[in-house]
């Protein structure tokens, strides 16, 4: 069975952790730096053995890395290229770049100047980088890497026929919703195990005169999160697998049903900070800080969003634990959802330079590195989970480990980039006007399956 990504062959069972995160509130968000210890000798020796990876000698060698991350998650992984830097004698170019990340290759691409190395977000964005002949396989070391240290589950959505290409480097928890624990203290609220309880804690945050939700639907991949946790839990894991593969079409009453649900909170007056209008021009990171800045009357009371939005929170003087809390995204239908998402770093250059950093970072050491500043995930199952910050991400952390293969990765990261990848078209653009005009769900549904149509037959 071939899935529309190319890399996802099995259906996987879905997990929850809703339990695992009870009373792991009680600590800030602190950063704090890694690889200290870690010296690397300078000398002309054909390897550096620091750490618990071998990686050669490349004095003189320089690559490009190209990714889109921006503010403090560029920061953090910048670190981690110094590390690499520091062990190895090479030298490594940080290149921003922009969505959709495939386009912004095509083009360097296209001018004789690719990076070497290039962090992936999408499963359909491997693929795609295959199927063009951009995409070099990983080579042995980072393979044995992968293999010690990599649930299959992993491994496999890196894989292209058969073939590694990516190493996830990076994950996300996107069934999270976090919230201003003052808000939810002066309304009286608590936290929702089901989406009826959801709404029942929106209508008390409502009440207590502060807007329930930040919807950052200016960037449209936020609102496909939405629906994807949604139809996860009421449509359930084999309808979820069918979407994403587009056995079924987006006119399927499963999708009217989810649409309908969510129309629940954004077509409700009241619920979303600024309106549609507003919510459309706020960004992913402003979606974050709004809740955690102005006290107890913030622009909203809660944010859905993955475990990666403590890097926001971060930015205000919210405490992670204290001032700024979480819980798993309610339950639509019978089980909590939990979807996962990720980013990996993919070979555009065969060199033994990039090569010798895509085993770096599928190695414990790199990941351990960012895992202590805070604000990131790692899919390493070898990496300690001491080493994460505070005990909401341990916990998070622990429980992505604890699920091995049991997890459904984000559908719009498994379409082709036209429908799931792209700013202002497909998907992302069809539920941005969803959001302007919730009580249109069929035609949201008719433009859903004309998009994804499209995409899918011609594979882009």
């Amino acid at each position: 069975m071939r899935s529309i990504s190319g890399t996802i062959r099995t259906p996987w069972a879905v997990t929850t952790f809703t339990g695992l995160l009870a009373g792991a509130m009680a600590l800030s968000l602190t950063a704090c730096g890694g690889g200290d210890n870690d010296k690397s000798s300078g000398d002309s020796s054909a390897s550096a053995t620091t750490g618990t990876v071998t990686l050669p000698k490349l004095n003189g060698q320089s690559i490009e890395v190209a990714a889109v991350w921006t503010g403090a998650e560029q920061t953090n992984f910048k670190k981690v290229l110094a590390e690499f830097e520091k062990r190895t004698g090479a030298k490594v170019t940080f290149v921003p770049a922009q969505d959709p990340i495939i386009n912004f290759l095509g083009s360097k691409i296209a001018g004789g100047q690719p990076p070497d190395v290039a962090m992936l977000p999408q499963p359909g964005a491997i693929k795609q980088a295959v199927d063009k002949g951009w995409a070099k396989p990983v080579g042995a070391e980072a393979e044995a890497q992968l293999k010690k240290n990599y649930s299959q589950g992993w491994q496999d959505i890196g894989k292209v026929d058969g073939k590694q290409y990516g190493v996830y480097y990076k994950a996300a928890n996107k069934s999270l919703v976090w919230y201003n624990a003052k808000v939810f203290e002066n309304a009286g609220a608590k936290e929702p195990k089901t989406w009826q309880e959801l709404l029942t804690t929106a209508q008390a945050v409502y009440d207590s005169g502060v807007t329930p939700f930040s919807v950052g639907g200016a960037d449209g991949w936020t609102l496909t999160d939405w629906f994807e946790n949604v139809y996860l839990s009421q449509a359930g894991p084999e309808k979820y697998d069918q979407l994403a593969q587009h056995k079924i079409k987006w006119t399927d009453p499963s999708v009217k049903q989810a649409l309908t649900t969510l129309a629940q909170i954004w077509g409700k007056k009241g619920y979303v900070a600024g309106g549609a209008d507003g919510a459309l021009q706020t960004e992913y990171p402003a979606s974050v800080t709004q809740v955690f800045t102005g006290g107890d009357q913030p622009k909203a009371g809660m944010v859905y969003e993955g475990d990666f939005a403590q890097v926001n929170i971060g930015e205000t003087k919210a405490k992670v634990g204290s001032d700024a809390k979480v819980f798993a995204f309610p339950s639509v239908g019978s089980t909590a959802p939990v979807v996962s998402g990720g980013d990996a770093a993919v070979v555009l250059k065969d060199s033994k330079a990039a090569q010798a950093l895509v085993t770096f970072l599928a190695s414990p050491d790199a990941a351990t590195i960012q895992a202590k500043l805070g604000g990131y995930l790692s899919p390493n199952k070898n990496v300690p989970t001491s080493a994460y910050p505070n005990e909401v991400q341990r916990t998070i952390a622990k429980s992505l480990i604890a699920s091995g293969d049991d997890f459904r990765f984000d559908m719009s990261d498994q379409a082709p980039q036209a429908f799931g990848g792209t700013p202002g078209k497909g998907e992302w653009k069809d539920l941005q006007d969803f959001l302007k005009n919730p009580t249109d769900v069929a035609g949201t549904q008719a433009k859903l399956e004309k998009d994804a149509a499209a995409a899918y037959g011609s594979g882009s």
